[in-house]
């Protein structure tokens, strides 16, 4: 296999060539913008060589091939990963350079496409490039959204959103593919016909369809020519316009199909909204699921004759509930169109779908009203139905007489279809993705299908790229990283641990010290050019950065802020080391709580970052729209890690890994990957704080948590308490927090007060901040820890999870690609 060999001039006369065929430009005359443009489709031509390569050898190798089924794939910016894996990047920034060219601001140009938000979506992304990576067929199947979930304004202190036009100059790195065009059909009704054969017929009419288009996206593995496909489905009317409607004067039917195929991709709306939209959602699962599945299956067929062998050649992965309609998706084909009879559709279905559970929340858990599925759904629902009623009758003969394990385990149940309960049921394995996650599966959520299906349950610890949140993110770290032990680290993160011998070397402690402050300089610079803050790059940057949820406690590290800065009110001469403070977060369009809670941040911030009496020991910054993008500089820049969800609630996390990785250390609960975090790099080099997870599944169970008795006998806790209703951060509305205020006190809430302990583990996780002041003030001894996370991160690439699923679970094989 023979190594992409960069010829400069070439490069730069293609782009020079792209700038004036796309634009009519000259590179003098073209925009950042358009440069952009024109860089991307000359790297995009080094990508289609050895994507029809990868294609070739699909063909003439004929792999076992994974779907890997997401809702969201949150990807960051291609260009630069791109050309970190084609092993260009330095090049390519030379000859730009060279042209008077800055590839940062090219860079800066590209829009983080919007097809994800939280984590789900971004570990789908870094399993996408390690699949590449390790040379593994696979496609990634989503929806191509149009405006993403939003993108995120920060006015007066609020959350705003707005719409997130990510493909408003065209997007260079996809391929619009119609050829491979399939119909999705919703509503209508189911009608049975018997056949000249005698079998039993069902079919859909008077539905309404749209037409699923596919656009590719390359997925480019590291050094090995390998290109993926990313393949997310656009909806299209299939006839655009009814101009009969229209003349007739039906001026809304006219549109119906058009409208229908647009709401379709409009939006992604988060995995934690439970408000208006339901319809909408389904439509958006099953329209993605349905092409996806319809496209697997042709492409299967185009090389392989007996449909039974399915299970030997494709394996289709469902990441989380969002895509377990796939299940019935696929017995409707086998069924309907392949003429299969229930066993032999079921035997095929069983062996094809995986299901990996990524939350231990019930509310994520999704279920649908029977009235919306069976409405949107009807042949799929009479197939779930089915497979309800011969699963009743497993449970039944297993454990007989037992009416609760029906009640707990049914999927039509209580008048809801439950997706997690299809999904384990119809799939041949069921992984958590972390240690502690899938034993809470096993023993407390899902414990009763456990006892029937042992055998389904493993777990898959969660991982991260380095090539991405390492190489791309943080090159100050990662060239210092290869001068000392070489480059073997990109592609097997466990040589990072060659570093170890480092932690005590005071040269490259000095090195590290440097190399963090360097990053903090930058990340200040956005902070100042994009908040207005003036942040002192030699305070601890002690960062919170993910999905704003209450059981990830972001309300517990601002409380905590609270109370620092009233410590500091007190005692201005206590000594204390300068702390930044750093926030970064979306809160679902409908969630009050989490949205209140960014108001609090900015609030908060607004009276500590003006009162000069402190003189700039604190500052609390809310980084407005997080993203991948900026996410590469946070990791890079922090020092403290904020992990600090109530223990039991994070499935894994995987920004504690980014964080790890770029030498950042860990304070937070054993919850999620946090206990294997600290398994790896040893409890002296973290900040562990709070109730274990038996401590909170106990005070759960028992319902004997009291907040009022901390509020009544903790002064300081009650202080800080009582400034969110007396006006202190919001003087013109003291009411404004009175909603936060109630769920951490009020015992009138329909749920218990303070349901995620933020009072209850408030001391502990006080005391941990305090431990990490005077750890910073030893700066060698703060090297040493840091350096020792980077040289255990080793665990967390997210290609020792791909190769973890290949080994457990797909059973794939290798592909070897010929340029």
């Amino acid at each position: 296999m023979k190594e992409n060999v960069f010829n400069k001039e070439k490069f730069i006369e293609d782009v020079k060539e792209n700038v004036k065929n796309l634009y009519r430009k000259t590179l003098e005359e073209a925009s950042q913008q358009e440069i952009f443009q024109a860089v991307s489709y000359t790297v995009k031509d080094v990508i289609i060589d050895d994507w029809l390569a990868t294609q070739k050898a699909f063909d003439k190798q004929d792999p076992k091939m994974v779907y890997y089924m997401s809702m969201e794939f949150l990807m960051g910016r291609a260009l630069g990963n791109n050309m970190i894996n084609l092993k260009m990047y330095k090049e390519v920034k030379e000859a730009l350079g060279e042209i008077g060219l800055n590839l940062d601001e090219i860079e800066d140009q590209e829009p983080d496409p919007a097809l994800g938000n939280g984590g789900l979506g971004r570990l789908a992304a870094c399993f996408m490039e390690s699949l590449a990576t390790l040379g593994y067929a696979a496609y990634g199947c989503g929806i191509r959204y149009r405006y993403g979930m939003f993108k995120q304004k920060i006015k007066d202190g609020f959350q705003v959103e707005v719409p997130d036009n990510w493909l408003k100059n065209g997007y260079p790195f996809e391929l619009r593919r119609p050829e491979y065009s399939y119909e999705v059909k919703f509503g209508g009704y189911v009608r049975a016909e018997v056949t000249e054969e005698g079998k039993t017929r069902f079919v859909q009419e008077n539905y309404q369809s749209v037409l699923a288009v596919p656009y590719d996206m390359p997925i480019v593995g590291y050094g090995n020519h390998v290109v993926d496909t990313l393949m997310i489905w656009d909806a299209e009317p299939m006839e655009c316009f009814e101009l009969d409607s229209f003349d007739k004067g039906d001026y809304h039917k006219a549109v119906e199909q058009e409208n229908l195929a647009r709401n379709l991709v409009e939006v992604l709306y988060p995995n934690d909204n439970h408000i208006a939209g339901k319809e909408l959602r389904l439509k958006q699962q099953y329209f993605f699921v349905s092409a996806s599945v319809q496209r697997a299956l042709a492409r299967y067929k185009k090389h392989h004759d007996d449909i039974h062998k399915l299970p030997e050649k494709v394996t289709f992965q469902l990441n989380d509930t969002h895509p377990t309609v796939a299940v019935a998706e696929l017995m409707r084909i086998l069924l309907d169109e392949e003429g299969l009879s229930w066993d032999e559709a079921w035997e095929i279905t069983t062996k094809t779908c995986a299901y990996t559970n990524h939350t231990i929340m019930a509310e994520a858990l999704e279920k649908w009203p029977i009235e919306i599925f069976s409405r949107l759904l009807p042949r799929i629902y009479q197939i779930v139905e089915e497979i309800n009623r011969r699963f009743i009758l497993q449970i039944q003969a297993e454990f007989p007489g037992d009416n609760g394990k029906v009640a707990r385990m049914a999927i039509v149940y209580d008048g809801q279809v439950k997706m997690a309960h299809l999904a384990i049921a119809a799939g041949y394995s069921v992984n958590g993705v972390a240690k502690l996650h899938t034993e809470i599966l096993k023993n407390e959520q899902l414990h009763d299908f456990y006892e029937l299906f042992p055998q389904k349950f493993n777990n898959k610890t969660n991982g991260i790229t380095q090539r991405r949140f390492l190489m791309h993110g943080d090159p100050l770290l990662a060239d210092w990283v290869s001068e000392h032990i070489g480059d073997d680290w990109i592609t097997n993160l466990s040589h990072i641990e060659k570093m170890a011998i480092y932690a005590t070397d005071k040269k490259a402690q000095q090195e590290f010290m440097n190399i963090k402050y360097q990053n903090k300089l930058r990340l200040a610079k956005y902070i100042k050019e994009h908040n207005g803050i003036e942040v002192d790059p030699r305070s601890i940057f002690d960062v919170q950065v993910k999905r704003l949820h209450e059981y990830k406690r972001q309300l517990l590290n601002i409380l905590h802020v609270m109370y620092l800065y009233n410590e500091l009110k007190e005692h201005p001469d206590m000594d204390f080391y300068p702390r930044t403070f750093i926030f970064g977060a979306k809160a679902a369009a409908g969630y009050k709580n989490a949205k209140l809670t960014i108001k609090l941040i900015n609030n908060v911030a607004d009276v500590i970052n003006n009162d000069r009496s402190i003189n700039g020991k604190i500052k609390v910054v809310f980084i407005e729209d997080y993203r991948v993008s900026i996410a590469e500089w946070i990791f890079a820049a922090a020092d403290v890690s904020e992990q600090i969800s109530t223990a039991s609630k994070e499935a894994s996390g995987t920004g504690n890994m980014k964080f790890m990785l770029n030498g950042a250390l860990t304070l937070g609960t054993m919850d999620g990957a946090n206990v294997e975090i600290v398994e790896e790099v040893g409890k002296e080099n973290a900040f562990i704080f709070g109730m274990s997870s038996d401590e909170v599944i106990a005070h759960e169970r028992n319902r004997d948590y009291d907040p009022m008795q901390i509020f009544n006998t903790d002064q300081d806790i009650r202080k800080v308490l009582m400034q969110l209703i007396n006006g202190f951060y919001s003087p013109n509305d003291p009411e404004l927090f009175r909603d936060l205020y109630n769920s951490l006190l009020n015992t009138q809430c329909t749920q218990f007060a303070d349901t995620y302990f933020i009072l209850k583990d408030f001391r502990s996780y006080a005391d941990a901040q305090k431990r990490v002041m005077e750890a910073y003030k030893d700066e060698e001894g703060w090297a040493k820890s840091a350096i020792l996370n980077i040289a255990h991160a080793g665990k967390f690439s997210s290609d020792r999870t791909i190769q973890e699923y290949v080994d457990d679970i797909w059973h794939l094989d290798k592909i070897t690609v010929e340029v």
